[in-house]
This record gives structure tokens, sequence and C-alpha cells, in this order.
């Protein structure tokens, strides 16, 4: 037999009801080698490494592999190869929407490319990222770290046993996608500094957070620069209620303007200084970071500095099959900028009677 038949259609689904009759669900190679009437080997051939057969042949065998529901195993396929087609991405904290983005940008270029994602979560935690990474390293081809909390070398150690891509933290001899923060930073400043704020603070975020480090940095060159007073104040966690917690030391420290570290803490911000009778702007500025979804969903709208989240599950999915296909460079850095989002949350400061 060296055509699928129409006789053979019904004849393939038949086979398929047939094996779930008898307990037996997922087909095999041997199925669609009998529908499309070519060994086994062939078949193999043509779902692992398609274009080592004929187009007619390898239509044969999609049309019968189609009609039988058939499913490569990842797993299966590894053993030949040492390959799943699989890389896992970690996040810092999956409730979080700053990680929606990230999360889709990777999960698009990852099917585009054949492969397949798997995610898990630290919990800000580094001891559990480094756990969750040792575990996912087993079964994946490589990993994506979506704002790490673990050390350095424990980063490096990992990317020594399979590729590696870091974003939003710099890591020296491991791939990087990392927001260029002061473009966005030095826009929103001015824009206080022009509505006559004086003196500004920084709520931090957690303190095993590169980039809350790198935002800090950026947040008081810029007020140097603008001639403004910068304060640090410290948050419990990176999350609406953190934000709320903080509001007394915000309205302690004299600042009429507030930079976060993220959107969430902005929020939370907002909402409680708002229920003690502050007008925000009126008398108090609100810049936010991320742009994440629902950011102007708030009254006033949140302003923020946007960063491009989805571009940065892209470029580190690209970063880390380029590893895979062995075309990457292991100490590449890939910048992605910033922008100020102007919205309501931000204005000029009106004087208080």
């Amino acid at each position: 037999m060296t055509e699928l038949q129409n006789s053979d259609v019904p004849a393939a689904k038949g086979l398929a009801k047939k094996r779930a009759r008898d307990g037996r669900s997922s087909p095999t190679i041997y199925d669609i080698a009998k529908v499309a009437g070519v060994n086994p080997s062939t078949v193999s051939r043509a779902l692992s490494k398609p274009g080592r057969v004929s187009a007619k042949t390898q239509k044969l065998i999609e049309d019968a592999a189609s009609e039988l529901n058939y499913q490569v195993n990842p797993f299966a396929r590894a053993l030949p190869t040492g390959r799943t087609n699989t890389f896992g991405l970690i996040v810092a904290d999956i409730t979080n929407p700053t990680f929606f983005d990230i999360i889709r940008g990777a999960e698009i270029t990852a099917t585009q490319r054949d492969y397949t994602l798997v995610l898990a979560e630290s919990a800000e935690s580094g001891v559990t990222e480094l756990t969750a990474a040792r575990r996912l390293m087993t079964t994946v081809d490589g990993l994506i770290l979506a704002s790490p909390r673990m050390d350095d070398d424990d980063i490096r150690t990992l990317a020594r046993d399979k590729p590696v891509v870091v974003i939003n933290r710099e890591v020296d001899g491991v791939p990087c996608v990392v927001p260029d923060v002061n473009k966005g930073i030095s826009a929103a400043v001015r824009s206080l500094a022009a509505n006559g704020h004086r003196k500004v603070a920084f709520v931090a975020g957690p303190p095993q957070s590169w980039m809350s480090a790198r935002r800090w940095e950026g947040v008081k060159a810029a007020c140097e620069w603008s001639r403004l007073e910068a304060v640090r104040l410290e948050s419990g966690r990176p999350t609406v209620d953190g934000g709320r917690q903080v509001a007394r030391a915000v309205r302690d420290s004299g600042a009429t303007a507030v930079l976060t570290y993220n959107d969430l803490l902005a929020i939370g911000l907002m909402q409680e200084l708002q229920a003690a009778g502050v007008v925000v702007p009126d008398q108090i500025s609100i810049v936010g970071f991320d742009d994440i979804f629902g950011s102007d969903f708030t009254t006033p709208p949140l302003t923020t500095v946007r960063s491009p989240l989805g571009e940065c599950g892209a470029g580190a999915a690209t970063l880390l099959l380029e590893l895979l296909h062995g075309t990457g460079e292991a100490g590449s850095v890939l910048l992605v900028e910033t922008e100020l989002v102007l919205r309501g949350s931000s204005g000029r400061l009106l004087p208080q009677s």
C-alpha cells in the first residue's frame, strides 16, 4: 500500500475507537504505519525529522497521525536525541501581573519553534527557586529565569549544565534580557521636577531583587541631575498590600512624589493614601513601574514607567533557542527600552493651605 485510500480514513477512526474500548487511548507509530501502509521506521523518521522522507509519504503519515489523534511524546523522543523540545520558565511570583506578558511572549516564541513551555514559580524565594530549577533541568532542554532571586553563582552553575537565560538581571557569562531603566526613570523625574516637586521617595522591592537596586540607582542619578532630594523606603512585599503598608512611611518622609518598584506597590499606596484623605496627585504624585494590565484601571489612572514585558519574554526565548541550536553567545545582553506613560496619578503639586 502506497497511498491512504478513502476507505482508510474511517478505518483509522475505527482503530482509534477500538483502542479506546480496549483501554489503550494512545496510538503508536505502529498504528500509524498500519493505516498509512508504510514501515514503522519510516513513520519514526517522518515524525522526528521531517524532510528525510518524500513529500508524498510525509503527507500520508501526517494524515494517518491526525486521524488517529497521535501526539508525540517529548520524553520518548528525548531517548535517542537527548532533546525534549521543552524549556522551563521560572517566575518570582505567578500571581504578579508583571509576569503575564513575559510568559505570553516566551510561549508564543516557543510555539512558533515547536517547543513547549513549562512554568514554575519561586514565590520570591531563592531557595525555592533553586530547587525548582534543579528539578526542571532534568526534563527540559533549557531554562529562563524571570527576575531570579538566587545567587549569581547558583545561576552560573545551572548554566554549566544546560542553557540558561535571565530576565531582569545581569549575570556575567549568562545571556540576559534587561530593561534599560534610565530612559524611563529620567523622563519620570524630569516630569516631577517640572511639576514643582522637590523631594522624591523610592519604594524599593525585595532585598534580593537585582532590578530593585538598579531602579534605585536610576532614581538617585536622575534626582541628582534634576537637583531633587531622593529618599529610599523599604517595603515588606512587592504587592498591593505591601504598598498599603508603606503609606505611613511615605507620609512621614515628607516626599511629595513617589516612584515605586512596581505598579502593585503604587496601586496599594494610592489606595491607602486616598483612604487617609490625601488627594492624588494634588498633594502627592505616584509613579509605578512596568505598566501591568490594570494599571490604568485605578482612580486616577496610574502614571508608570513601561517595560516591554512581552518583548522581554520573546527575547529571552529567542536567546535560549539560539543557545540550543549553537548560534547564541553565552554572555550576550539584550537591552530593551523603557518609557514614561503619563496618566492622572502624577501632576502639578498644588499649594497647601
